[in-house]
């Protein structure tokens, strides 16, 4: 797939069955930075917990994606896509460690728009420590902020205490496509 005029050696490939322990390992790799950075050494296999990878890559309208510059992984996606309310959601998405601050991250969200020009709403969903998620995905992607789960507004879709140790405050986002 060729998603983007802006940068050709960018594309997007479904991942398949076969493909999930890279993804998940590359996932959890490329986590471990900002968990680190603020929580210092966690084992990166705790982040995020097989739990909440399985939930998102079994979801119903689930797809997986590799994020692809020139033929070579550089970074993965899953997206759920509502065919009757068009109201998607980027799940997990992740730019490979080695790749990250290179604009990958950018050139790969408008690919995923461009795949999916239906959608009305995308939704996602990042920790508040995560400021350089913050800033992607208000400052370079569009979206907005419209809630923030803590322990006076849990989000009503996580299973109780998470890890790293101490409590996780997410912010969730929203971005308007179309009426």
């Amino acid at each position: 797939m060729k998603p983007d005029d802006q940068d050709s050696r960018m594309t997007m490939d479904v991942a398949g069955y076969a493909d999930m322990r890279e993804f998940k390992r590359e996932l959890r790799a490329a986590f471990a930075v900002a968990v680190a950075e603020t929580f210092g050494d966690v084992p990166a296999e705790k982040i995020p917990s097989d739990e909440d990878i399985e939930e998102s890559l079994r979801a119903p309208g689930a797809i997986v994606y590799h994020i692809l510059s020139g033929g070579r992984k550089v970074g993965g996606a899953v997206i759920c896509i509502d065919e009757t309310t068009q109201k998607n959601s980027l799940d997990l998405f992740y730019v490979s460690k080695s790749e990250q601050g290179r604009g990958i991250g950018y050139k790969a969200w408008r690919a995923i728009e461009t795949l999916h020009p239906q959608t009305r709403v995308w939704e996602t969903c990042t920790p508040c420590f995560e400021k350089r998620n913050i800033h992607f995905y208000v400052n370079k992607c569009g979206f907005k902020i419209v809630e923030y789960f803590n322990r006076n507004n849990p989000d009503p879709h996580a299973p109780g205490e998470r890890e790293p140790p101490g409590e996780w405050e997410f912010f969730r986002f929203e971005k308007a496509m179309r009426p």
